[in-house]
């Protein structure tokens, strides 16, 4: 009988990778928890009737007024397609009537309100606009100053074109400034481990419940990894424990309207958060130095720098990595 040494079995590779692996899912979700816990939004349920247009309401229309009984299309800005019933009071959409809408604008959105079909629209010291666009997502707009590229490309799929550079699959990503939710939808779609996005206008945080290429926090698709949270992230970031996040997607409204996101300061903590080899996205886009006198893109890629980053110009932005 061969003696024992009083020597525990050693670990089979088996099990040494799936310690590895519990570690690193451990280290993830320590990541995760140490950003601030700021009050999240409210579970409201994203709207589901039907999104009306001056074009689409026409359209229902001619098909009645031909004598379709029901019409085969889209009223969720393409992303679903449902057959719609027709008659002379209205329409049927996914078991509901309703009456048929009065006059519509163009580049204006419209929603059941209960009683009428209503502009998605707000005035609250701006005016908040969500508009169509040929691509189907909207864009939206502050005292008609669109906050979206849609000129060559759907606003979506800009966004998924800088949601690539960050490669945020398995992460955990910082949205700055969360907006209609595309980047954090992008990053949803290419497998993010979680994504903590901040909003600091309560009526954009209203144009997502009504927007359906918005994503919903509380959708079972979402898998809980999308916390979305009413704040100004300037004063929020504060609280995020350094070198917390993998990468960040930073998508600020233009210089002259928040120019505290642009700051030095702003650029150190994102500096801060980020660990060692962390991607950052900064969208610029391109403002003209002629009328403006400044060269933004080149004056973030210089901060940027200084704040510990190796920063590049890239796509209508800035790319940077932690050094």
């Amino acid at each position: 009988m061969t003696p024992s040494l009083g020597i525990a079995s050693l670990p089979t590779s088996s099990s040494v990778g799936s310690a590895l692996r519990n570690l690193r899912i451990l280290t993830k979700a320590l990541r995760y928890h140490a950003l601030p816990r700021t009050a999240p939004v409210p579970a409201v349920p994203h709207y589901t009737g039907p999104l009306m247009t001056r074009d689409s309401a026409d359209t229902l229309r001619r098909a009645h007024d031909k004598g379709a009984a029901d019409w085969q299309g889209s009223l969720d800005l393409g992303r679903s397609q449902d057959t719609v019933t027709l008659d002379a009071e209205g329409f049927g959409f996914r078991d509901q009537h309703y009456p048929w809408p009065g006059k519509l604008k163009d580049r204006t959105l419209y929603y059941w309100d209960g009683e009428e079909f209503a502009p998605i629209s707000r005035y609250s010291g701006s005016l908040i606009k969500l508009v169509p666009t040929e691509w189907g997502a909207p864009t939206f707009e502050i005292d008609g100053i669109k906050m979206l590229p849609t000129s060559k490309l759907s606003p979506f799929e800009d966004a998924r074109r800088k949601v690539e550079l960050v490669a945020p699959a398995g992460k955990v990503i910082l949205d700055t400034c969360g907006g209609l939710g595309y980047f954090a939808a992008c990053a949803l779609d290419a497998g993010v481990g979680q994504i903590r996005s901040f909003e600091k206008n309560a009526d954009v945080m209203w144009l997502r419940t009504l927007n359906p290429w918005s994503p919903d926090p509380d959708a079972a698709a979402t898998g809980g990894r999308l916390h979305f949270s009413h704040g100004d992230v300037s004063q929020q970031i504060e609280q995020i424990a350094s070198g917390s996040v993998d990468a960040i997607l930073h998508d600020p409204p233009r210089f002259g309207i928040a120019g505290e996101l642009y700051s030095q300061v702003f650029y150190d903590h994102l500096a801060r958060v980020i660990r060692k080899g962390g991607r950052l996205f900064h969208y610029t886009g391109a403002p003209n130095k002629l009328t403006s006198g400044r060269d933004v893109p080149r004056e973030v890629e210089k901060r940027l720098g200084k704040a510990g980053f190796k920063a590049e110009l890239a796509l209508d932005g800035v790319l940077a990595v932690k050094r």
